[in-house]
């Protein structure tokens, strides 16, 4: 594992704890040598997550679509900043340099991106390993709701099992390294025809 791309919020949020996470995720990288790839911008955790890693002598790649370098107000002290015409080719590009996905606390952006590599993931696109660093306990109301999803059903568990769950940033780098991906073929088992 050589990059991590880590989605997050453009806000700081309503407590100080989420932007000491990012500093102490940033440093985390560097420390373990993993490079970070991000969405480009210089505001919120975004912003506080790059810079920590920069400060520590790390990379920091961003990617930011032309539409929303000014909006999100682009980090030009970057390692590498990639400017793309649209959000899809945002995601792509940021799927294709990374080696493992982790999403801390941010709003509906990164819930999206983070449910995009999630199903990926799912539906056997790519192996990789896709983590949620749950500060605070942000993201214990989106794994009860993944939880009932199996239990209603809609989801078989070994998908639930895809997603790394860690309260600390060393955790999180030691499970995404000991990731192991699920042998099951989501499509493997014969399907109800209504």
């Amino acid at each position: 594992m050589k990059a991590v791309c880590v989605y997050c919020g453009s806000a700081t949020g309503a407590r100080p704890i989420y932007a000491e996470a990012a500093k102490a995720f940033g440093r985390a990288l560097v420390q373990n040598d993993l490079s970070l790839v991000y969405g480009g911008g210089r505001v919120g955790l975004m912003g506080l997550i790059a810079d920590e890693v920069l400060a520590a002598g790390g990379r920091a790649i961003g990617v930011i679509p032309e539409l929303l370098l000014a909006k999100e107000v682009g980090h030009t002290d970057l390692t590498e900043l990639h400017v793309v015409p649209d959000m899809h080719e945002r995601k792509k590009m940021m799927a294709d340099l990374s080696d493992a996905f982790v999403a801390m606390p941010g709003g509906v952006g990164t819930f999206e991106e983070f449910f995009e590599v999630y199903t990926w993931a799912q539906l056997g696109y790519h192996q990789k390993a896709v983590g949620l660093l749950d500060v605070n306990g942000y993201y214990d109301p989106l794994m009860a709701m993944l939880r009932h999803t199996v239990e209603e059903g809609f989801m078989r568990a070994p998908y639930l099992d895809i997603i790394q769950v860690a309260a600390r940033p060393e955790e999180m780098i030691a499970k995404l390294a000991a990731y192991t991906p699920p042998a099951h073929d989501k499509w493997s088992e014969k399907r109800n025809v209504v």
